[in-house]
């Protein structure tokens, strides 16, 4: 996955892998790194200040200074963020840009935030680094003069140019730190082309998709897969289920850590499918990773794969021809609170650590991804939306075309949950626990208990900053 995403898509999969999979605390060497930065003011750049401001340069960003940047490349790749390279240089070709790229933003960013971090830091995937750690430990650079600062290309204000839910999906204590530059659909996928040949309906519901169940089954094919190995994977389809189900405010008050929320009305109905799908032997076999599981779906093995809009372009190269890949909402029953309600967010989150010695180059260059060019850019070669208002409006995709359309026929919110950016113990365990439900050694009922039990004690942890969802 990337992770991607993405967050549309906390998109941090990649908060996407997004709230990816920060894989709980960070290690006691790295923490005492973070704790040196903690209190501290932010500093001055050294390189980057000084230049004059303008709507062009609201920053001051100044001629012959340098920024660094490291791009996660994961499920959307790396090619977008060098046409942002492009796009900032064509407007301060005097200001040196270094551009990397990696999947190990823990392992090589970490260790220099304390002393000397790069400027510009794309902070996803596996081994991103604990969001709500950096902000506590006053590790990275509130960006709410970004939000304010003219649009790239535009007219209005950064802020304005963005789909709903990125600020606050990028938003803790009450300031804005991360710039989730893509927006991330999550649902079902199925191969249109596959289900035309065969006459099949696909599903909306919970019913049409144990209907069709052995109808898939006759045809040789599993009726679902997914990734099994990272357990963000099934947590957000699993929660977007409890959304539907038993409503916004039941995830918020999960959010909140309020008393018995996982043992509200419609949590336990919510789930109950899944352990459903399972119990009846309806997910493919073996402990595929995401690729795997996303290959074998491609490979005719399956015939649903949940997963976010990062899907097409992370599997370009194997897709095979004729294949429509085609999202549809997760199903949902017949009574639910929520049912229209579509899982999409801001995700691949951007973050500027404290110390970075050129801050101010490094906002200039997040206005230049979130430009008009940058988001078109983005959705052209990754064929998932941009942050962006407007990104995806001249792509001709079909994978891209059923997010929109999903999008568009959604309900009046957007499903997001919170608690996984929150803390991190939590976020750990409900990604244990998701797994374990979906291999079948949980119940339903055991994964409530466990998940409340969780909760609570988190809850009753002083030491530990509790976070408030308003909305």
């Amino acid at each position: 996955m990337s992770v991607t995403p993405e967050n549309l898509g906390d998109l941090s999969r990649r908060t996407l892998l997004r709230r990816a999979a920060a894989a709980g605390l960070l290690a006691a060497p790295a923490m005492g790194l973070l704790s040196a930065c903690a209190g501290s003011e932010p500093e001055k750049s050294d390189n980057g200040g000084g230049g004059a401001k303008s709507k062009d340069n609201p920053f001051g960003v100044k001629d012959g200074s340098a920024v660094k940047v490291v791009i996660f490349n994961g499920g959307l790749g790396d090619q977008w963020a060098k046409e942002d390279k492009v796009i900032f240089s064509a407007k301060h070709p005097n200001v040196t840009v270094n551009m990397s790229s990696t999947q190990k933003i823990k392992t090589e960013e970490q260790p220099k935030m304390a002393t000397q971090p790069s400027d510009l830091v794309m902070n996803s995937g596996a081994d991103m680094m604990d969001r709500s750690t950096l902000i506590n430990e006053g590790a990275i650079e509130p960006l709410d003069d970004l939000l304010t600062a003219p649009a790239w290309d535009g007219e209005g204000t950064v802020a304005d140019s963005l789909l709903p839910g990125t600020v606050g999906d990028g938003t803790q204590n009450g300031k804005f730190y991360v710039v989730n530059v893509a927006y991330t659909v999550w649902g079902n996928w199925y191969n249109a082309a596959l289900f035309k040949k065969e006459g099949w309906q696909a599903p909306t519901t919970w019913d049409e998709f144990f209907a069709l169940a052995p109808k898939i089954k006759a045809k040789g094919m599993a009726p679902y897969v997914h990734d099994a190995v990272h357990g963000y994977y099934p947590r957000w389809a699993l929660m977007a289920s409890i959304w539907k189900t038993a409503g916004k405010q039941v995830v918020v008050d999960i959010d909140n850590l309020k008393e018995n929320a996982w043992k509200a009305d419609g949590v336990l109905k919510a789930l109950e499918p899944w352990e459903k799908l399972v119990k009846d032997k309806l997910l493919l076999p073996g402990k595929l990773d995401h690729t795997q599981s996303q290959q074998a779906w491609l490979d005719g093995k399956a015939a649903f794969i949940q997963v976010g809009t990062w899907l097409k372009n992370e599997m370009s190269a194997t897709i095979p021809p004729g294949f429509e890949l085609t999202l549809s909402d997760y199903w949902h029953n017949a009574d639910d609170k929520a049912p229209k309600d579509v899982f999409a967010a801001s995700g691949e989150g951007f973050v500027v650590p404290s110390k970075a010695p050129n801050k101010d180059a490094a906002k200039e260059f997040l206005r230049a991804i979130l430009s008009k060019a940058g988001s078109a850019k983005f959705a052209e070669l990754t064929k998932s939306l941009a942050s962006t208002k407007g990104s995806g409006d001249n792509v001709q995709d079909t994978a891209l075309s059923s997010a929109n359309t999903l999008m568009k026929n959604g309900g009046s919110e957007l499903i997001s949950v919170k608690f996984q950016d929150f803390y991190a113990d939590l976020d750990k365990e409900s990604q244990n626990l998701s797994e374990e439900l979906m291999a079948g050694r949980l119940t339903a009922q055991q994964f409530v208990d466990k998940m409340q039990a969780a909760a609570d004690k988190v809850a009753k942890d002083s030491s530990i900053k509790k976070q408030t969802r308003t909305a």
